[in-house]
């Protein structure tokens, strides 16, 4: 049997190149042999640190035996959900039309064309109320495929073109600010008044939720909002949630109380989280989350990897948890859960952006260094052949999978943020030539198109903001640094295409709706020309309530204004002043650090 896994660069789909089981890579090689044998496509689809993944992985696909009726009736696809997120959206929207009960590990088989007729999630060797044994699934599907194949691709085709008109969505006006208050309110209904967060088990970080609760919008007009997120944070940090031994938050708790956690701990989950408690004011959380960025994820190139795995070996097992249950004296002794290395544009586009604003905010030079350490690797290594921007990269080598939306987005934003707080034009520069591919369209996987697969027409912001948030974000920013009305017009589109959907589901919508309130109001954008960079003046502009807080060198002003961005312009002549502006107009620039208010 060809081994096909051995060499991609996912962890996820290496971990599983000894299994029994024929497994081919995300391709059109898989479709194709399908065509040729006639038989369906099972498509089973991860990430390297989901634990019911790995169980599944030991109890089914490493036995030879349901190894053998999975290679005699059906062409195996093993994807990484990280590496190829439109595929993993695609399938997993389709999936929802068999199953309520979404998540990782998702099997899905599909026709030769890859239109799906049945999917659920994990099924276990053996039958276990409510759930069928794997080989019963498999058995089940096998003969609808050979005795009912025409109800079947049926099936997948009306799922398809549901899916297809499901994406269709027309524009509406921009919401206005009373409109993103009521959201904002109507969030705070689903909050638990006694454990603090939203909703009962499992509960989730909801960190883009958490982040336009913060919005300085909503600070103002639903304060009662603002505190809603200020306990839900407070909660989670004070919980098991939280690794107080090496920072960082888990992913998710099982029981309403935040307590057993699901103990991955994801780069998205933490690098929002660092922003959540830097607005806070909570700086030892923000230190401790900081921490484990550094020390656990960041690889030795300078990205950050994808996650840290729930599982590791304790006294010769596997231990799903076990190793976050011990003292620091006896983690020392064992070896960590391994960290998954891929190398996500989007994933490092947040931290690089968290890490640059939080160093910045609170003066931690070494937090803003590791954000361009990352930028440097990611803008260098993420690349293909012809020099575009892929999806990830390990090892130093990229990926086959194009950049999404979100990666561009995210990338670019995190960018920005580096540009502001090293004051160094050219990552400004880079930031918006990624933000011009981002606005040339939405991008999607090449086989996903050719093979006319419905995407998901999915775009809200779960985990992390969808690409149409990330985009409209970034655009956002682009604007108030002064590259154009064109990036207000483009982020006032973008929210436009989803503020209906937003409105009525704030909860997932988060990124979109803190978009929709920066657009809403006018920018406060604070200019400090100074050659004293930790100076009085300099930390007066870093404690107000801004959205640009830009502190510069006469020579970085002039930079800037060269590279396009109006903001600084005709400002690199006054040097020790602080330029306090609103959409544009700036108030008459000052020396003294009692006059920058903090407030807005």
């Amino acid at each position: 049997m060809t081994n096909r896994l051995a060499d991609t660069l996912s962890p996820y789909l290496r971990a599983h190149a000894e299994n029994p089981v024929d497994w081919y890579p995300w391709g059109a090689e898989a479709f194709e042999e399908a065509r040729r044998r006639d038989v369906p496509l099972l498509i089973s689809i991860g990430y390297s640190t989901c634990h019911w993944c790995h169980v599944m992985a030991r109890e089914s696909f490493a036995d030879a035996e349901t190894a053998a009726i999975i290679n005699a009736g059906f062409v195996a696809v093993k994807v990484d959900r990280e590496e190829h997120p439109d595929v993993d959206g695609a399938y997993m929207a389709a999936a929802s039309a068999f199953t309520q009960n979404l998540g990782w590990p998702l099997t899905v088989f599909a026709t030769p064309r890859g239109r799906t007729f049945y999917a659920g999630t994990y099924w276990p060797p053996v039958a276990r109320a409510p759930l069928p044994s794997f080989r019963e699934v498999l058995a089940a599907v096998g003969e609808a495929w050979t005795v009912r194949r025409d109800q079947a691709e049926e099936s997948a085709d009306a799922v398809s073109d549901a899916l297809a008109r499901a994406a269709e969505s027309a524009p509406s006006e921009l919401p206005t600010a009373s409109a993103i208050a009521e959201a904002a309110g109507s969030i705070v209904a689903r909050e638990d008044a006694q454990f603090g967060g939203y909703g009962g088990a499992p509960k989730f970080p909801v960190a883009t939720t958490l982040r336009f609760l913060q919005s300085p919008l909503v600070r103002r007009t639903a304060p009662d909002a603002a505190a809603s997120a200020r306990r839900a944070f407070a909660a989670m940090a004070g919980s098991a949630l939280y690794d107080e031994l090496e920072g960082g938050f888990f992913r998710y708790a099982t029981q309403r109380d935040w307590t057993v956690p699901h103990y991955e701990r994801m780069l998205t989950d933490n690098a929002q989280l660092l922003e959540v408690a830097v607005d806070e004011r909570d700086l030892d959380t923000a230190r401790g989350t900081a921490a484990f960025l550094l020390a656990v994820l960041q690889r030795d190139g300078g990205g950050f990897g994808a996650a840290q795995d729930s599982e590791s070996w304790i006294d010769g097992a596997r231990s799903e948890g076990g190793y976050y249950l011990l003292s620091t004296a006896e983690r020392a002794d064992l070896e960590p859960p391994a960290v998954d290395g891929k190398i996500i544009t989007a994933w490092n586009g947040l931290a690089i952006g968290a890490l640059a604003r939080a160093g910045a905010a609170l003066g931690v030079p070494s937090w803003v260094d590791a954000a361009a350490s990352a930028a440097e690797t990611v803008v260098r290594v993420n690349r293909d052949a012809a020099g575009a921007l892929v999806r990830s990269s390990l090892g130093g080598t990229g990926s086959a999978a194009i950049a999404t939306s979100a990666d561009l987005g995210l990338l670019a934003d995190g960018l920005f943020a580096l540009a502001v707080a090293t004051g160094d034009a050219p990552w400004a520069t880079t930031a918006l030539g990624i933000l011009d591919q981002a606005l040339e369209g939405d991008r999607i996987d090449p086989l996903l198109a050719e093979r006319g697969i419905a995407a998901s027409p999915d775009q809200t912001d779960g985990d992390l903001p969808s690409g149409a948030a990330a985009v409209a974000a970034a655009a956002l920013t682009a604007w108030r640094l002064g590259a154009g009305e064109r990036y207000r017009e483009a982020a006032v589109q973008a929210v436009g295409r989803f503020a209906t959907r937003a409105l009525e589901q704030p909860f997932a919508h988060g990124s979109l709706l803190r978009v929709a309130a920066g657009l809403v109001e006018p920018p406060r954008q604070i200019v400090v020309v100074t050659d004293a960079p930790s100076g009085a003046l300099a930390a007066a502009a870093r404690r107000a309530d801004a959205d640009v807080v830009a502190v510069v060198t006469a020579a970085q002003a002039r930079a800037f204004t060269a590279a396009g961005f109006e903001l600084f312009e005709g400002k690199a002549d006054a040097p020790e002043l602080a330029f306090d502006c609103r959409s544009f107009a700036c108030r008459l620039p000052t020396s003294d650090p009692a006059e920058v208010a903090a407030a807005r």
